[in-house]
């Protein structure tokens, strides 16, 4: 029956028989360091963004700089993406129930998807404009330009750093200091860019650096896009090698086969398995439990899910072919 409640933190197995050998090990992350402690990054970061990109949108257009617009409009970007992270960390934390039985996890890989399409189609923008300005010209007032673009700097750096701790463990996470530090280095050039102008007087370099930075961020961006793409499609997430895990278990005592074996994400942070083992003769000792938490350990496997078989099991198990899903 389902209390509606979340599973306590710590390892759990249970096995039962059903006509055949079947047993189930779960073992569940603690979340000491999870998505929940970065909401006041969350609120500092779309607050502060939110202020500098209006701000930054008037100086644009006062000072006729397309590199500040663009920039400006990467800024609101940010904050939408930020939006959208910070309600993927919050609905990450509402508990499972029968319909949602694995609860809001996989949110956050919607929104590591949909923050790195954000970020690729601002660049779009950007590029766009800027091969515009490359073919007319207009006199922009570098001055004005370099001073908004060095608080750019500070801005999104300093949001970049609330993200900095957990960006290994959380593609929502790195997708956001991603998102962030792509802006700082936005307005870094466009400060050079600037700065540039005021020397030699050339117009041209203020759309030049824009598609300079665009291309940059593109590049960054595609590894987190692709990923996030993955995740959305259960492919076995980056950081658990399949191999490693198959030949982890074939080396079980008594184990003779391994089939029907699916890792996948359930949010950016919590990983699932399930996976057929065969048994050659009758072990004494089976402890799914032990098995559970070891997957957690070795390869941060926290959902595992183990059905047992004998030879005979096997033989008539549908999803034994590779092939079958």
């Amino acid at each position: 029956m389902d209390t509606g409640k979340p599973e306590p933190h710590h390892d759990m197995g249970h096995s039962h028989r059903d006509g055949d050998h079947a047993s189930h090990g779960h073992a569940h992350h603690g979340h000491h360091h999870g998505p929940g402690q970065h909401d006041q990054a969350f609120a500092i970061g779309a607050g502060v963004n939110l202020a500098f990109a209006l701000a930054e949108i008037g100086f644009g257009f006062a000072a006729n700089s397309v590199a500040l617009i663009a920039d400006a409009v990467h800024n609101l970007g940010d904050v939408l993406g930020l939006l959208l992270g910070w309600m993927a960390v919050w609905l990450h934390r509402r508990p499972p129930t029968q319909r949602r039985t694995y609860g809001w996890g996989r949110f956050s890989i919607v929104t590591a998807l949909a923050n790195a399409a954000i970020l690729l189609i601002s660049v779009g923008a950007i590029g766009i404009e800027a091969l515009h300005r490359l073919h007319t010209p207009a006199p922009v007032a570098a001055g004005v330009v370099m001073v908004v673009a060095a608080i750019g700097i500070l801005v999104n750096g300093g949001s970049a750093l609330l993200f900095l701790r957990g960006r290994h463990g959380d593609l929502n996470i790195r997708t956001q200091y991603l998102h962030l530090a792509a802006d700082a280095a936005v307005s870094l050039g466009v400060v050079l860019a600037a700065l540039g102008m005021q020397v030699t007087g050339w117009g041209w370099l203020d759309p030049a650096t824009s598609l300079l930075i665009a291309a940059v961020i593109a590049h960054g961006t595609w590894a987190a896009l692709r990923e996030a793409a993955n995740l959305a499609m259960d492919a076995v997430p980056a950081g658990v090698s399949q191999s490693a895990v198959r030949d982890w278990l074939m080396g079980l005592p008594g184990v003779t086969e391994v089939h029907d074996l699916h890792i996948w994400a359930l949010s950016t942070t919590e990983t699932a398995l399930t996976a057929h083992l065969v048994y050659g003769g009758e072990p004494e000792d089976r402890h799914p439990q032990d098995l559970a938490a070891e997957l957690r350990r070795r390869f941060g496997i926290g959902h595992a899910t183990v059905q047992i078989e004998s030879d005979a099991d096997a033989a008539q198990c549908r999803l034994r072919p590779n092939d079958v899903v």
